[in-house]
């Protein structure tokens, strides 16, 4: 039998055994205050308790019970979230993420809704039985102090001619220091592609912080639900002058500057148990351009025959590639990206 309490656990943590609908909410009050207290806004501390209301609410309807236990992180400042269930534990982790799977007659939006809320999750199985589920929230220090845009982008999007909605769409992200730019495309056309694309941008909108690699298997959860996007992502750094590449899918990443070069491409589809995407590591300088775009453009095409708007801002050299190199018979999207002028 479940202890009705919440007790303090090492290192500070708060633990909070879950059996039964009535202790779900011991749990959710333990989470608002702790992330109050390190610093979390009410939008956040909000979103926290969601989080850990689904997590709880995932040990009362499919484990015979188990712990919640909430504890500040170590090194990045934020909160940790673990739950442990004493079995039978989850048979398919990657299935029990997508909106929509339930065991229980329920809705299903359950751990879904944890990864889209967490900043990072991971699942560990206990022997013999059980699940264990850690996940992260950092507090991300507020933009409220102007910063000086080292990098200017630009983008050029435009719907297959057929169809009112676009299956393809891009990201762009910038604070102190630092960079995240993508292009995804939704597999097909039309509404579901659109949707799936959607998707996988709002993951990144609220994880951009995170790494490549986590950027990815993120999103592919966000996206189980849907067709699945491609995707290829960029994230600068100023202090290192580098910019790390990964993709997974058919959009083409070139750098251009220097030695002029394209960045491989992985086959598969993010959402679709697709392999972990390659992240490369590439020097950037003053001269350099970044150019992503879907497979709505043509892929045989040179740089050489666009040098002569090399000088012209991103927007500009994006619309010109979209405008001579765009396909008619689907969505095309083009991202460009270069070092601010002075």
């Amino acid at each position: 039998m479940a202890h009705d309490l919440t007790t303090e656990a090492p290192a500070e943590s708060i633990r909070v055994e879950v059996a039964r609908p009535a202790e779900i909410k011991r749990a959710t009050d333990a989470a608002r205050r702790l992330a109050a207290s390190l610093g979390f806004g009410s939008q956040d501390c909000d979103e926290i308790v969601l989080a850990v209301t689904e997590l709880a609410t995932n040990l009362t309807k499919h484990t015979r019970g188990g712990t919640i236990t909430l504890r500040a992180t170590d090194g990045r400042a934020g909160i940790q979230v673990e739950s442990e269930d004493r079995g039978p534990g989850i048979l398919d982790v990657e299935q029990a993420l997508t909106d929509g799977y339930s065991t229980a007659g329920s809705l299903g939006t359950g751990l879904g809704t944890v990864n889209r809320l967490m900043h990072e999750l991971e699942f560990y199985s206990l022997s013999p039985t059980g699940t264990r589920i850690v996940c992260q929230r950092w507090l991300r220090a507020k933009n409220a102090t102007p910063f000086v845009r080292w990098l200017e982008f630009g983008a050029a999007t435009r719907a297959y001619r057929r169809q009112p909605e676009n299956g393809d769409t891009f990201f762009i992200r910038q604070w102190e220091g630092g960079a995240l730019a993508g292009v995804i495309d939704g597999l097909g056309h039309g509404p579901f592609a659109q949707r799936a694309a959607q998707c996988a941008r709002r993951y990144l909108d609220q994880h951009f912080d995170q790494s490549l690699e986590n950027l990815f298997r993120g999103a592919g959860r966000a996206c189980s639900a849907t067709r699945g996007v491609v995707m290829a992502l960029a994230r600068f750094n100023a202090a290192q002058h580098t910019v790390a590449t990964a993709s997974v899918g058919n959009i083409e990443t070139r750098l251009i500057g220097g030695a002029d070069r394209n960045v491989p491409v992985r086959r598969g589809v993010v959402g679709l148990n697709a392999p972990n995407p390659v992240v490369a590591e590439h020097p950037w300088t003053p001269e350099s351009i970044l150019i992503m775009h879907s497979d709505g453009l043509r892929t045989q095409w040179a740089w050489e025959e666009f040098r002569h708007v090399a000088t012209s801002a991103p927007g500009i050299i994006a619309q010109r590639l979209l405008t001579d190199l765009g396909k008619i018979d689907d969505d095309a999207t083009v991202l460009v990206a270069r070092t601010a002028k002075p």
